[in-house]
């Protein structure tokens, strides 16, 4: 029973109130996950200025990459410098980190504990962007680790949570690593991500990606995935996951359930509805 939340801002007077609305909608969220929390956010210059590249890594120590800007929040820390995204992932990954997100315009951030008190651990209220996304989780697949929380971001500007589990997780599983691909954890929703990450990386759409994901996969899921250019949203083929969706003219949100909204400006005249099932609902910038 984990929760999810998301906002798209298509008003660039909201951006500076994305971190303030986001931690509302996650703290909203936290009896469904109590045990960590995971956020992405997407255009905050504070941690991610223009023209850099940023990566979050789980560390055990200092980075130290000459002329990076390093933010250090809880048991991530975040690493943007004015070089190639690739370059920079392979500087952090040479100091013994371990990357948990990286982009031009992402920053990520995952731990455990209680996710009010992580999303100050973030300063999350703080925070400026456009999109961003959080989950509280209650474990079921995996252990209570940071590398085991949401989201799972595991390729550039591209983040994915979950909630519910994957049936036939470990097949496929197998069935990438037999293709080269790489996991950092045990987590049934990094499987996920992992798959929808090499659909987009062969030139599929997002929403392309994820009605492959439906045919493939089995489960019960509610899945919110996120990338440089917008989110879209999906369920399982009987929607056994709650999920509620939220628009209006400045902003598209969704979440676990409706009180994550209830604070959005505007909602009283938003168009709000129940994603159907296995219908893939996408927005872009």
């Amino acid at each position: 029973m984990c929760g999810i939340v998301g906002l798209h801002l298509r008003d660039p007077e909201l951006y500076p109130r994305l971190g303030s609305l986001l931690e509302s909608m996650l703290c909203q969220m936290a009896g469904r996950g109590p045990d960590s929390a995971g956020v992405a956010v997407y255009g905050d210059h504070r941690r991610c200025p223009e023209g850099y590249a940023a990566v979050s890594a789980l560390t055990e120590g200092s980075v130290e990459i000459p002329g990076a800007l390093v933010t250090e929040a809880g048991d991530t820390t975040v690493i943007a410098a004015p070089m190639g995204v690739d370059d920079l992932v392979a500087a952090v990954r040479a100091t013994g980190a371990r990357v948990v997100g990286f982009g031009t315009d992402l920053t990520v951030y995952k731990g455990t504990g209680h996710p009010r008190e992580l999303a100050a651990t973030y300063d999350l209220a703080n925070a400026q962007g456009w999109q961003g996304l959080a989950h509280t989780r209650m474990a079921t697949e995996s252990a209570v680790t940071p590398e085991g929380c949401h989201p799972f971001s595991v390729g550039p500007d591209q983040c994915l949570v979950h909630n519910g589990s994957f049936a036939n997780h470990a097949t496929i599983r197998r069935e990438l690593r037999a293709e080269g691909v790489e996991f950092d954890s045990e987590n049934d929703s990094e499987v996920g991500a992992r798959f929808v990450a090499q659909r987009l990386a062969q030139g599929e759409d997002l929403a392309k990606a994820l009605r492959a994901l439906c045919e493939r996969f089995d489960g019960f899921y509610t899945l919110l995935v996120t990338t440089g250019e917008g989110f879209a949203v999906v369920c399982d083929a009987i929607a056994c996951k709650p999920a509620i969706i939220a628009e209006t003219p400045r902003w598209v949100a969704m979440a676990s359930e409706f009180r994550a909204l209830a604070d959005l400006p505007g909602i009283e005249s938003a168009d709000i509805y129940e994603p159907e099932p296995e219908r893939v609902y996408a927005w872009q910038r």
